[in-house]
């Protein structure tokens, strides 16, 4: 059984009955996991590069979706799983709060903008979900906008899926108990200062309220096109393998092969022997 079949988010999911510190799928400890990851590297890193390889004959691409509470690990994800590919064929975006400029469109419009081009891995690093989750929790829109919002989310990952984006999105599941020990330890360590944010406590005493709001998201737009994977996250090392895994997945599903030389091979041999 793959990671993709254990965490997928299907009928009848409840976030409530997933236990932030288990490890489905993987029955190692963190040196085990680790070993892992990094076993995966090659493989993860040749299937990005076949990717890019094919960006002028194959308009397929990857979008990985992270989305979480604060302290989860997207940052881990993004510096030991993406890190890991080479940076030229990979769009990052980090979704903040909108501009001006972003609010006087519709909140799928600066999403657009950012979907990753042909042969490139994008990732969101928070999303347009947090439209209906901050946007569910802090009312910044009435209930009938939120709810027109869930059907938009599903008509837009449909229309992407179908133009050729392979969507892996993932939820870093934490418990609240492991947010107070990550947000302890930033405030234990001149380090880590710049990682805290007195701000992070207004969200953190909305914990249950944010917790209803994502599994609402999940129940309304986890589809077959784009299916929800929740991910326990209280082991980063797990959340990190896991995440590897199903972009691994996501890239040997598109079976691309090298493209073939635009040029005659042997006349190119002949003239550079001469060069």
């Amino acid at each position: 059984m793959s990671f993709a079949d254990v965490l997928r988010a299907g009928a009848g999911f409840r976030l409530a009955d997933v236990d932030p510190d288990a490890t489905p799928g993987f029955t190692g400890n963190k040196k085990d996991a680790e070993k892992a990851l990094a076993a995966g590297e090659a493989e993860l890193d040749e299937l990005q590069e076949l990717l890019f390889a094919n960006k002028e004959h194959d308009p397929r691409n990857v979008l990985l979706v992270l989305q979480a509470m604060d302290t989860a690990g997207k940052g881990g994800i993004v510096r030991h799983v993406v890190g890991s590919v080479d940076p030229q064929g990979v769009h990052i975006h980090a979704f903040k709060k909108p501009t001006p400029e972003e609010l006087a469109h519709d909140f799928l419009w600066r999403v657009e903008r950012e979907l990753p081009k042909p042969g490139i891995i994008g990732v969101f690093d928070r999303s347009h979900y947090e439209d209906v989750l901050i946007g569910r929790v802090r009312k910044l829109a009435d209930a009938d906008e939120i709810e027109r919002r869930y059907g938009a989310i599903v008509d837009f990952e449909e229309r992407v899926a179908a133009s050729g984006t392979v969507v892996v999105k993932c939820m870093l599941h934490i418990s609240k108990e492991e947010q107070r020990a990550r947000l302890a330890e930033r405030l234990e360590r001149p380090d880590k200062y710049w990682k805290y944010n007195p701000g992070d406590l207004e969200e953190r005493a909305l914990w249950d309220q944010y917790q209803e709001a994502y599994q609402v998201a999940i129940e309304r737009t986890s589809t077959a096109a784009a299916p929800w994977h929740v991910i326990p996250a209280n082991h980063k090392w797990y959340a990190r393998l896991a995440v590897s895994q199903l972009l691994t997945d996501a890239l040997r599903s598109l079976g691309q092969d090298w493209p073939p030389a635009d040029f005659d091979v042997e006349e190119q041999k002949a003239a550079l022997a001469a060069s």
